[in-house]
C-alpha cells in the first residue's frame, strides 16, 4: 500500500527535482517492504526486534565490539578498513543495510587526529565549565547542535560526549571537560548539549559512568561511597541527564566503584541504568575499560570498545564466544546487547539520515563557540569599576603573558580539538600524550587591537618580568593572561599557578593599579595577588574566536553573565581531600574514599562545615545591577513552584539567574532544586516561574530503595549565589515516596 501510494503522488507532480524526490520515496517504501526494519513508523524497538532477527551470530559479535582506528596502535595491528581515523570503529552489514559506526571523541568538539588525517581541524567549543557556567540550557543545547552537525558532515554518527562526573576533586586534570560540582545543574546542561547530538542524528554518549572524579591512578582506583550518598550527587546527575537528554549510549568508566570494575559493575549497569532508570539504549566501555568476557557481559555491558590496542585481549570474540559455549552467558544476552546497540541507532536516524562529507559552516560554528564563551564567562573580581574598558577613552593597553598574541590554550587528552589554522604555539611540553599543549589561533592581543583601534595596544611576553613591569607602568591598563595546562590522565598536586605567574602578576599590578587578570585553566586556582589587581575574569580554556570574546567582554560590548558552577577554595585545607596521594609520583593509594563528604559535594561540603570559600558557588559579577525579591513557593502535594522577581536596576543590559535552593529538615546544607537565567534591560523586571526537582527534596531511602519526603518545615531560599540568599519560605510537606 505505501509503494502505490508514492506512486499516485508522484503521478500528480511534475519537475526533475521532485520526481527525483519521489523516487527516493519510492525507493524508500519499497525497502520498507523488503527491508521491513526501515519502516520509520514503527518504533526503535520494534524495528530493531525485526533485523536483530535476521543477523547471523558472526554478525551480532561483529556488533558487539568496535575496533581502533586512531594513531599509536601496535605494529600488529592492522589499520581497520574504512574507518575515519578516529577513536573507534564498528564495520558496516552491507547485506542487512547497517551502517558503519564511525565513532571519534568529542568532549568540546570533534575530536582530531591529525596524524592520521592531515589537515583535519573542527570548531572548539570552550572548557565544560564554561557551558555550565551560562546557566543556560539552550546555550548547551547549540553547542550539542554544533559539534553534532560538524561530525555528521565530517561521516561521524557517534560521539564520546557527554561528559557529566562531578567536581568532588578541584585538581582533576579533567575537569575542564565536565559541568561542575552540583547534580542539578550538570544534569540539566549536558542533557541539553546531548539533545543537541542527536538531533543531528549522530549517538552521543554519557560518560563516564560513574564517580570517576580523578584521574591519578584512574585505571585502578577503587572509588569508596555508600549507596545513598552517590545516589544524591553523582548517580543522581547522570539520572537527571539521562531522562532529558536520552543519550543512545552510556560509557562506563576506568575505576572501580566498591570492588568492581565499573565496566562490569552489575549494581551500575543492570541494577541502577537498566532496572531501575528503565535504560534501554547500550553500554560500551571506555577505551581499555574492559577485563573480562562473561562477568561484564553479565553485568551489563554491551559493547567493548578498540580491545584490540586497550584491553588485554579482545573479550568480546574468542572468550565470549567460549563462555557462551560454557553456558556463563545466555544467548539472550547476546540477543540484548545486539538488539539495544540496534535500537539506538534506529532512535537517533542513523540508518534513516546517514553521515557524510557535507560542508560545514565554520564561521556560524565559530560564532557557537564565541558566543558560548561570551554566555560562560565569569567575571570574579571588578573594585571600582575598572571593566568594562571604555574604548572611546582608552589611549594604551599592556597585554601581557600566557602567548595573548598568538592565541588561547587548550585541555589536553582525548578531547583535544585542532582548530583551524592549527596550534599557534607549538613546541610546548608535553608534545606527545596527553598533549600536545595546544594553543587554538584566536589571539586576544589582535582582538583587543581590534575592539580598541585608537589605542596603543602593546604586548609582553612576560617571562622577562621587569620588562612587563615597565610596559604596564607606562599604560593606561595592564591586562595579564594566566594560564594552567590541565590534561587527561593526570591531576595537579597543587592549585598554584605554573612559571612564576604569580610573581609576574604582582608586579604588574605594583606597576599598575589598573590592572586586570583573565584566567585560562581547568578549574580553580590559587590568587595570592588577588586584592592588589582590579579585575579578574575566569574564561577556563576559551574555545573558538576565544580572543574576540575576551575582548568583547573586557570592552563592555557584551556584558558578563556567567556564574560559578564550582566552588572556589581559598586553599587546600578548605576541600574533603587536602592532597591526591600519587599525583606528584610515587604509589598511589589502591582506593579514595568519597564518604568523607558523601552527596555533600562541593558547596554543600563548605556549607556543611561552615567554611566560607574564596568564591562561592553560583557566583558571578555583571556591569549592571540586579534585585531578587518576592519569592513566593507553591507546594501541590511534594510538587513546588518557586516564583520571584528580578529586575535590572542598573544603566546596561545583562542576564542575572535566579537560584533556588532548598534546606531539607535536618539537612547541614543547602541544595540547588531549581534556577532560571533571566536577560533584562535597564529597568526592565520580570516574574520568573521556577519549578523545583522533587529529587533536591528528598533522600534515597536504601532500605525502600527510593525516593523518600522526610515530611515536615522545608526552607526554600533564592539569590544570586549559594551563599547569597534572600528570606526564606517555609513550606510544609508531608512524608512519602517519590
Amino acid at each position: 500500500m505505501k509503494s502505490k501510494a508514492a506512486a499516485l503522488r508522484c503521478a500528480v507532480l511534475s519537475g526533475a527535482i521532485v520526481m527525483g524526490l519521489c523516487t527516493w520515496a519510492g525507493m524508500a517504501a519499497a525497502q520498507a517492504t523488503t527491508r521491513p526494519w526501515n519502516d520509520t513508523t514503527l518504533s526503535p524497538d520494534a524495528r530493531a526486534k525485526l533485523l536483530l532477527a535476521q543477523l547471523t551470530q558472526d554478525e551480532k559479535f561483529q556488533l558487539i565490539r568496535s575496533y581502533y582506528g586512531g594513531p599509536d596502535r601496535p605494529a600488529n595491528v592492522p589499520f581497520p578498513k574504512g574507518a575515519l581515523a578516529s577513536a573507534g570503529y564498528v564495520p558496516p552489514i552491507d547485506r542487512l543495510g547497517i551502517p558503519a559506526l564511525e565513532e571519534s571523541d568529542a568532549g568540546l568538539g570533534v575530536a582530531s587526529s591529525d596524524r592520521m588525517r592531515p589537515g583535519d581541524h573542527a570548531t572548539p567549543l570552550p572548557a565544560g565549565p564554561v557551558t555550565a557556567a551560562t546557566w543556560d540550557p539552550q546555550v548547551a543545547y547549540r553547542g550539542g547542535a554544533m559539534i553534532g552537525s560538524e561530525a555528521h558532515s565530517k561521516g561521524f554518527n557517534v560521539l564520546l560526549a557527554g561528559g557529566v562526573n562531578l567536581t568532588r576533586e578541584p585538581r582533576n586534570g579533567r575537569n575542564f571537560e565536565y559541568a561542575g560540582e552540583d547534580p542539578l545543574l550538570a544534569g540539566t546542561i549536558v542533557a541539553e548539549a546531548i539533545k543537541g547530538i542527536q538531533d543531528q542524528h549522530v549517538i552521543s554518549t554519557i560518560k563516564h559512568f560513574a564517580l570517576n572524579d580523578q584521574e591519578t591512578n584512574r585505571n585502578a582506583i577503587n572509588v569508596q561511597i555508600g549507596e545513598q550518598a552517590m545516589r544524591e550527587s553523582d548517580l543522581l546527575a547522570f539520572e537527571i541527564a539521562i531522562e532529558r537528554g536520552k543519550p543512545a549510549s552510556v560509557m562506563c568508566s576506568y575505576n572501580k566503584l566498591n570492588g568492581d570494575w565499573a565496566c562490569e559493575n552489575d549494581y551500575l549497569m543492570n541494577q541502577v541504568l537498566k532496572r531501575d532508570w528503565k535504560y534501554p539504549g547500550f553500554v560500551m566501555s571506555d577505551w581499555g575499560g574492559a577485563h573480562s568476557a562473561a562477568k561484564a557481559v553479565n553485568a551489563g555491558l554491551d559493547q567493548e570498545s578498540a580491545g584490540e590496542v586497550f584491553d588485554k585481549e579482545v573479550y568480546f570474540d574468542a572468550p565470549l564466544r567460549a563462555a557462551l559455549a560454557k553456558g556463563e552467558v545466555k544467548q539472550s544476552r547476546i540477543d540484548d546487547m545486539v538488539q539495544r546497540i540496534l535500537r539506538s541507532m534506529f532512535a537517533v536516524g542513523v540508518f534513516q539520515y546517514p553521515a557524510g562529507k557535507a560542508p560545514i559552516d565554520a564561521q556560524a560554528n565559530l560564532k557557537v563557540s564565541r558566543e558560548t564563551l561570551e554566555s560562560g564567562a565569569v567575571l570574579l573580581r571588578n573594585e571600582h569599576d575598572t571593566l568594562p574598558l571604555d574604548v572611546t577613552r582608552l589611549q594604551s593597553v599592556a597585554v601581557i603573558g600566557a602567548h595573548a598574541d598568538k592565541g588561547v590554550l587548550a585541555g589536553g587528552g582525548s578531547s583535544l580539538v585542532t582548530a583551524m589554522g592549527g596550534n599557534a604555539v607549538p613546541g610546548i611540553a608535553p608534545t606527545t600524550w596527553p598533549g600536545p599543549v595546544m594553543y587554538h589561533p584566536y589571539a586576544p592581543l589582535k582582538a583587543l587591537r581590534d575592539a580598541a583601534p585608537k589605542a596603543n595596544v602593546q604586548f609582553a611576553e612576560g617571562n622577562d618580568i621587569a620588562a612587563a613591569a615597565a610596559l604596564a607602568a607606562k599604560s593606561q591598563v595592564a591586562v595579564v593572561f594566566v594560564q594552567k595546562w590541565q590534561a587527561e590522565s593526570v591531576d595537579a598536586p597543587d592549585l598554584s599557578l605554573p612559571d612564576n605567574q604569580d610573581a609576574l602578576v604582582e608586579a604588574v599590578a605594583k606597576a599598575n593599579p589598573h590592572t586586570v587578570v583573565v584566567l585560562e585553566n581547568s578549574g580553580p586556582v590559587a590568587m595570592p595577588w588577588l586584592d592588589q589587581v582590579g579585575a579578574v575574569l575566569e574564561t577556563w580554556y576559551p574555545g573558538g574566536d576565544g580572543g574576540k570574546a575576551i575582548a568583547n567582554l573586557l570592552t563592555g560590548k557584551v556584558n558578563p553573565s556567567g556564574r560559578l558552577p564550582v566552588t572556589w577554595p581559598r586553599d587546600l585545607s578548605q576541600p574533603p581531600r587536602k592532597d591526591i596521594p600519587g599525583a606528584t609520583g610515587g604509589t598511589p593509594p589502591e582506593s579514595v574514599d568519597y564518604a568523607i563528604e558523601g552527596a555533600n559535594v562541593g558547596y554543600r561540603w563548605y556549607q556543611a562545615k561552615g567554611i566560607k570559600p574564596l568564591f562561592p558557588f553560583g557566583y558571578g559579577l555583571s556591569y549592571t545591577q540586579f534585585k531578587h525579591d518576592g519569592l513566593k513557593v507553591d507546594a501541590h502535594g511534594n510538587q513546588l513552584q518557586a516564583t520571584v522577581n528580578v529586575s535590572n536596576t542598573g544603566a546596561r543590559a545583562g542576564a542575572d539567574v535566579a537560584q533556588v535552593y532548598v534546606h531539607v529538615p535536618g539537612a547541614k546544607s543547602a541544595r540547588l532544586a531549581g534556577y532560571a537565567k533571566v536577560f533584562l534591560k535597564p529597568g526592565e523586571h520580570r516574574t520568573l516561574t521556577i519549578p523545583l526537582e522533587p529529587r533536591l527534596l528528598a533522600d534515597f531511602d536504601v532500605a525502600k530503595h527510593g525516593w523518600v519526603i522526610r515530611g515536615g518545615q522545608y526552607s526554600v531560599s533564592e539569590g544570586p549565589s549559594s551563599e547569597d540568599l534572600g528570606s526564606p519560605v517555609s513550606v510544609q510537606l508531608p512524608a512519602g515516596k517519590l
